[in-house]
């Protein structure tokens, strides 16, 4: 367990020590700072060996692409994942090879989307125990998608929806699902939406028909009509639910501007109806699956909350600030530890993860 508790203190430690929520310490916007984090997360999520509940699976995904040539794995499910795998065979890489790219691409994406917060100390131990432990060690092709779909907000958030829909595009290669995230740039889109939501229906419907046309009846079959389980659900909506309820009650105190105010009100729409759905519907992996998208909304959300908190709206007059910064930000902390230390100990697949193991090191940890 230690190395996924240092995982978590390290940036934790940090956020804690931070002077200021205004003001993040120096070193928390230094390249060399993010570079050395980029290269440990990306180590660390691509030499893990046999860490995560589908290791089997994806192994066996790696050599059902030897033998083929480049067009055959461009036509199979997920191409960018199947280019990766056999890339990696061609290389003698193995499974590490493909998990490193992922590492890179999704640990890029998060410190990316990090860096954007206000607190992103704060954000990268928010996304520890399970955006980054469980995620992207254990779903490997929705990590790489996370990544790029993280990628993708940043840019909407700068008002970029041909950036947002590029990243978007290319994070469904690895899992289709992240062509559900589409719709989000017209939805959010202020200006000229009609037109952004013209083409991005195109887009859209491009990608429905290379990506998931074939696969459709499948994918219904088992995600709705033969009503497959996914065991937490309801634990992980709700964790998703907290934070979307924070942010539309107190959707003011968090001063964004009107691009990403746009984008977060409906991302929290969503995943505070989330629970709702998974009450009235059998399908929980679906749901579930689709909470995946709504985890970056956790990390924007608390990494605001100490100044959101702490500073009064000037709209509100002399109205005092709800509580102190450093209060809010403990909090929080204790919060998410509390979140490893639970998963770590009672959850049901949590042994898939331990203990972690480090290619090529014989050790365990």
């Amino acid at each position: 367990m230690l190395p996924y508790w240092l995982m978590f203190l390290a940036p934790a430690l940090l956020a804690a020590s931070s002077s200021s929520v205004k003001a993040p310490i120096a070193d928390a916007r230094k390249a060399i700072v993010w570079d050395f984090v980029w290269l440990s997360l990306t180590l660390l999520i691509g030499f893990r060996h046999e860490v995560g509940g589908d290791w089997a699976s994806y192994e066996r995904m790696l050599d059902n692409t030897a033998g083929l040539d480049l067009g055959e794995v461009l036509l199979r499910g997920d191409p960018g994942y199947n280019l990766f795998n056999w890339i990696s065979v061609g290389l003698g890489w193995d499974i590490y090879g493909v998990n490193l790219a992922g590492g890179a691409i999704f640990s890029f994406g998060l410190l990316t989307f990090c860096r954007a917060q206000p607190q992103p100390w704060l954000a990268l131990a928010v996304a520890m125990p399970y955006l980054v432990i469980v995620v992207a060690m254990g779903y490997s092709r929705q990590g790489i998608a996370l990544g790029f779909t993280m990628l993708g907000f940043v840019a909407l958030c700068k008002g970029s929806n041909l950036k947002f829909a590029i990243w978007i595009a290319l994070g469904a290669t690895f899992h289709k699902t992240a062509v559900l995230i589409m719709p989000i740039a017209a939805l959010a889109s202020s200006k000229n939406r009609y037109a952004t939501a013209a083409w991005i229906a195109l887009l859209g419907a491009g990608l429905y028909k290379v990506l998931l046309e074939k696969d459709a009846d499948n994918l219904y079959r088992n995600y709705v009509t033969a009503d497959m389980q996914s065991e937490g659900a309801l634990v992980r909506t709700l964790m998703g639910a907290v934070p979307a309820i924070i942010f539309l009650v107190w959707r003011k105190r968090f001063q964004l501007e009107k691009a990403e105010a746009d984008l977060w009100t409906w991302l929290a729409v969503i995943a505070a109806t989330l629970p709702v759905a998974l009450a009235v519907t059998s399908a929980s992996t679906a749901i579930d699956r689709m909470a995946l998208y709504m985890l970056p909304l956790q990390l924007v959300v608390f990494a605001r909350m100490p100044d959101a908190l702490a500073t009064p709206d000037p709209r509100e007059g002399k109205r005092t600030a709800v509580a102190d910064a450093p209060v809010v930000t403990a909090a929080i902390l204790v919060y998410y530890g509390a979140v490893l230390f639970v998963w770590l100990n009672f959850a049901t697949y949590a042994h898939f993860w331990l203990p972690y193991q480090f290619y090529p090191w014989d050790g365990s940890f």
